[in-house]
């Protein structure tokens, strides 16, 4: 079972994650990831991780250039050694509207870390037929 303070420690790394992005503060955004942490953008091939995500990061922040996610739901489930969470949450960009963000933190010794982020833009299934046709024609 989830104590409440496991669950409110995960989600102030999560929530420090999204306000760090959207103030470009390259800093405390890294302080919320594990040291090799894979993000997993929008787009294929955007499976970044080690340093080519903190260079990619760094590109934009050093420009004062971040990104808004703000989270409007979150599931978080634990595991049984209390090590080990992940999530699911809803996130809203202006850009993308309604967003889906999953993942996996790992606690250590200096608190939670986000191992994996997953970033989903979720298609009604009635919209799905004609994206998977359009993919492939430009695949």
């Amino acid at each position: 079972m989830q104590e409440p303070a496991e669950r409110a420690a995960i989600d102030a790394v999560l929530d420090i994650f999204h306000a760090a992005a959207a103030a470009a503060d390259e800093a405390r955004y890294f302080s919320t990831l594990a040291p090799n942490a894979v993000f997993l953008g929008t787009a294929p091939g955007e499976r970044w991780a080690g340093g080519d995500f903190r260079d990619f990061v760094h590109s934009y922040f050093s420009r004062g250039k971040g990104w808004m996610y703000t989270a409007s739901e979150r599931s978080i489930d634990m595991a049984r050694d209390g090590r080990t969470a992940w999530f699911d949450e809803t996130v809203e960009n202006e850009f993308y509207g309604a967003c889906r963000g999953s993942g996996v933190l790992q606690r250590d010794g200096a608190g939670w870390r986000i191992e994996q982020y997953n970033l989903t833009i979720p298609v009604p299934d009635d919209l799905a037929t004609d994206l998977v046709t359009r993919i492939r024609e430009i695949g």
